[in-house]
């Protein structure tokens, strides 16, 4: 998400400690599709609250648009600036978390391994056949939602997440790809102004807010 910088120089005093902004489930559709939204949990409070539903349909957009450059089997990190947007696909199930920098990433990534896990175990029986036949979004993401809203609560401290150390052996092998800003996620060619018009995350309002805060050359943070 984009902030201006005399609210990102706000926030810079109440973000002494780690924080975790939002939590986000995804079924992938390819490289091609948009991936379908499974379930989210955000924590916008320090926000205005005329601003708090252009922070969320951001946090959203941005998720998506990681989670759908993503390839299977990947881990991807994406900074931009102050924020870390963490992102696992596990055969096609993708975890994202947006979250402070200062959030170790080895227990980010422990986070999103338990993402998926509880969100296969709390479905039982036939979860991956559920999830794998979805193709559109869930409204509010249902009980996944509220899993979530648990978990970004409960993993504010990273030290819980921490306890999940069997989870990071399994990580060990694979590669994390870092990117220093959003721009380089996408393909050659795309422009994330051309994907904000196009979103469907984003009311007009929220666009008017991402494009407002660049005219002004204060889109200097995002969460």
């Amino acid at each position: 998400i984009f902030l201006t910088s005399r609210l990102a120089s706000r926030l810079a005093s109440r973000h002494r400690d780690m924080k975790v902004t939002a939590l986000t489930l995804w079924k992938s559709n390819g490289a091609d599709d948009d991936p379908s939204f499974l379930g989210g949990a955000t924590d916008v409070a320090e926000f205005g609250f005329f601003q708090r539903a252009s922070v969320r349909e951001m946090l959203i957009f941005i998720s998506r648009t990681v989670a759908k450059r993503t390839p299977l089997g990947a881990r991807q990190s994406v900074q931009q600036d102050a924020y870390m947007v963490h992102v696992s696909n596990k055969s096609g199930l993708v975890a994202v978390a947006v979250m402070d920098e200062e959030y170790p990433s080895r227990s980010a990534f422990c986070v999103l391994g338990k993402m998926m896990d509880e969100y296969e175990s709390a479905n039982g029986e036939g979860a991956n056949e559920a999830w794998r036949a979805v193709r559109e979004d869930k409204p509010e993401g249902g009980r996944a939602s509220e899993m979530l809203e648990e978990m970004l609560v409960k993993y504010q401290d990273p030290s819980a997440a921490d306890k999940i150390l069997k989870i990071q052996r399994e990580l060990d092998d694979t590669k994390v790809v870092l990117h220093k800003t959003i721009d380089s996620v996408l393909a050659r060619g795309e422009k994330l102004d051309n994907l904000v018009d196009k979103s469907t995350d984003l009311s007009l309002a929220s666009q008017m807010f991402y494009k407002q805060a660049k005219k002004q050359n204060q889109c200097c943070t995002m969460m």
